[in-house]
């Protein structure tokens, strides 16, 4: 077998409000993953490259009347590129996952609803991956769950999961905040301090993964989203309030100070030229204060905040600790202050005085001038245009959105005040290693793109890790609550609902019990009649268990119990264990679940052996001097199946039918985002 069958691979498509990226991932199997990294207490190592991805605009979304024309006129070049990195008997079993963000969100819900169907029907019959259920595999995602991803990716790659000793942080914390600014929607995500924590423990999300070995890493984050404080809608909203303040008939000219000195614009974001600079236009001129003051009433600090504290839009945000949250900005955040301005030199962290004294001399200049210069290259080979006119409004808005929104201190013009862990030594000894900052804009960790969608399939490979105890709750996410809420996110996409956990062999007393006291059981009546006519064969053979063929079952299975459940389950044989979950929680808190609320059988693993092909780099691989390898079993369906009940086999989060994937699946994608 050719190196390449020692992989499993996955396919996530990000859709984008301006495009469609499609991102290919890799990780070695199970087998070979334990042998063969030093050090198993670690998460699947998941290997990508630049070459490995391909966007193409505009987005999904704008085929919202079109829903037919979306499989051949923009997904066919993203699977074909796709199909040139996955091996051809790999493709069968490699997932794929069109995840749509905010664009999508924002389509009427008929429209968005026949653009998934339209995509689904296209995957399902063109391609061969694997796709067990379009429900799960093609939807629109809450900005909650892509920041989520994004937090996990992040950390993922600065090695706080894995190395949590060399990410120190203080106060027992070594996890990174996340930041994520696109054309239409914000994230923001981050594991608030134990103090925090507590106080706001019912708006945290409780995130499980698995290492290598088996071991579940649980953490509690918090995530919101801002939908239309992206960019392109912070932007329109701006102008619509131009317009409403400069509405004379007779005014041809809006003065618009978040514009290059003398550009002219249309309202909707167009170059004019002189020739039809009769119609009414905005006009640029480069005043980046009077910008920035225009901009930061459109974070809405005024709207009531319902649940104290709040930073934007009257949404609830627990208080940040800048002693210990570091944040990484990554899209916007990256590109707004490191393509034009050539900040960026990787681990330089941002200066706030440096960045608006850069922006400020930028936009004040005349817009010939500019021109000439992108004509020359010297604002950089990928500045074109529009990315020289739209900056000055990105980078006022950026700023505002950090400073006054998050709160994140202006590093050169607010003294931050020196704390008990030392966070000011911390950041001046990290400038060399980076990341020490209360706020960096990020691209590339260790030469990999930051993107959410690592985030998805480091939680869908680490689900495929056979857990260490049999009893272990499986990988995903869901509201911090304790054992498996109502909301509980497998890494397929899927719910899991609570008590779902059942055995594939279950015993008839436990399927009984099921079906009598399941609240949306059908037949619960007739049930009951039937549980009491075996609870009376039960007693009658009780009291007759010293003779016949009662003794036989009692006879070495006594015991003080007195409840009468427990006998049923020993006369047909049901039994549970007890063990203990060895779970690693960031803020040291007890486990949130009894580990006797559910039972499980047991299950075989089902590893592959196999050898690890040369040149082989992950974001880890650096590590101790050594290449390693990421890791994962089979791919298989998600656990989900279509009652909503949880199908175990080696892993618990996949499931296995005759040695074959099951590739049915529905044809009907969810009908409102999730």
């Amino acid at each position: 077998m050719g190196k390449a069958n020692n992989y499993n691979y996955g396919v996530v498509l990000d859709a984008g409000s301006s495009g469609t990226r499609v991102y290919v991932y890799r990780w070695l199997k199970n087998a070979l993953a334990r042998a063969q990294i030093e050090g198993t207490s670690r998460l699947p190592e998941l290997e990508t490259k630049d070459k490995w991805t391909k966007k193409v605009h505009p987005g999904v979304s704008t085929f919202g009347e079109t829903p037919e024309l979306v499989g051949n006129d923009h997904l066919k070049g993203l699977v074909d590129h796709a199909l040139r990195f996955i091996p051809k008997d790999s493709v069968l079993n490699t997932p794929i996952f069109l995840l749509a963000t905010a664009g999508m969100r924002l389509l009427p819900d008929d429209q968005r609803n026949s653009v998934l169907a339209s995509i689904c029907s296209y995957l399902k019959t063109e391609t061969d991956f694997f796709l067990p259920d379009c429900d799960v595999h093609i939807q629109v995602i809450p900005g909650e769950t892509e920041g989520l991803y994004g937090w996990i990716a992040a950390n993922y790659l600065l090695g706080g999961f894995d190395d949590p000793q060399e990410h120190d942080h203080g106060k027992g914390h070594h996890t990174y905040g996340f930041l994520d600014m696109g054309g239409a929607s914000a994230q923001i995500a981050f594991a608030p301090n134990s103090t925090e924590a507590e106080k706001h423990a019912n708006d945290l999300t409780l995130m499980r993964l698995r290492t290598i070995d088996g071991r579940p890493q649980e953490y509690k984050v918090f995530v919101t989203t801002w939908l239309g404080f992206g960019v392109n809608e912070a932007r329109k909203k701006y102008v619509l309030e131009l317009q409403k303040e400069y509405a004379v008939d007779d005014l041809i000219e809006i003065p618009d100070p978040c514009l290059p000195h003398g550009v002219k614009l249309t309202f909707d974001g167009k170059l004019i030229g002189e020739d039809i600079a009769s119609q009414q236009h905005l006009l640029g001129t480069g005043a980046f204060d009077e910008c920035l003051r225009r901009t930061l009433p459109l974070l809405e600090k005024d709207k009531p905040c319902l649940d104290e504290p709040c930073l934007i839009n009257g949404q609830h945000v627990p208080a940040i600790d800048f002693d210990i949250n570091h944040f990484v900005g990554i899209s916007e955040y990256w590109h707004t202050t490191h393509e034009i301005f050539e900040m960026a030199h990787k681990d330089k962290s941002y200066d706030f005085t440096t960045y608006q004294q850069r922006v400020s001399e930028f936009c004040s200049q005349d817009w010939d001038i500019i021109e000439a210069g992108i004509d020359d290259k010297i604002w950089g080979k990928q500045t074109d245009e529009q990315t020289a006119y739209e900056v000055c409004f990105k980078a006022s808005w950026l700023i505002n959105i950090l400073h006054d929104g998050i709160g994140i201190p202006r590093f050169g013009l607010e003294h931050i005040p020196s704390s008990t862990n030392g966070t000011k030594d911390l950041i001046d000894a990290g400038k060399a290693k980076g990341f020490l900052d209360p706020f960096q804009a990020v691209n590339k960790i260790k030469s990999t793109e930051i993107s959410w969608t690592m985030g998805k399939m480091v939680l869908y490979a680490s689900a495929d890790v056979p857990p260490i105890h049999e009893q272990d709750l499986p990988v995903g996410f869901g509201s911090n609550v304790a054992g498996i809420p109502s909301d509980f996110q497998l890494p397929g996409g899927g719910l899991l609902q609570p008590g779902s956990l059942t055995i594939p062999d279950q015993s008839i007393t436990g399927k009984i019990t099921d079906t009598i006291f399941q609240s949306d059981a059908p037949h619960r009546i007739p049930g009951f009649i039937f549980f009491l006519f075996i609870l009376v064969i039960a007693l009658f053979y009780m009291r007759r268990r010293k003779t016949g063929a009662a003794s036989a079952v009692f006879s070495n299975r006594r015991t003080n119990s007195s409840s009468i459940l427990a006998r049923i389950n020993r006369l047909f044989g049901r039994r549970t264990k007890s063990v203990d979950y060895d779970r690693e929680l960031e803020d040291g808190n007890q486990p949130l679940y009894d580990p006797n609320d559910f039972e499980l059988g047991g299950m075989d693993s089902d590893e592959e052996e196999g050898k690890l092909g040369s040149g082989y780099v992950s974001p880890n691989a650096q590590r101790s001097g050594s290449k390693k390898a990421g890791i994962s079993g089979r791919l298989t369906p998600d656990i989900m199946d279509r009652n909503g009940l949880l199908v175990r086999t080696e892993s618990r989060e996949r499931f296995d039918i005759g040695g074959r994937k099951s590739r049915n699946g529905s044809l009907s994608p969810k009908r409102v985002p999730r």
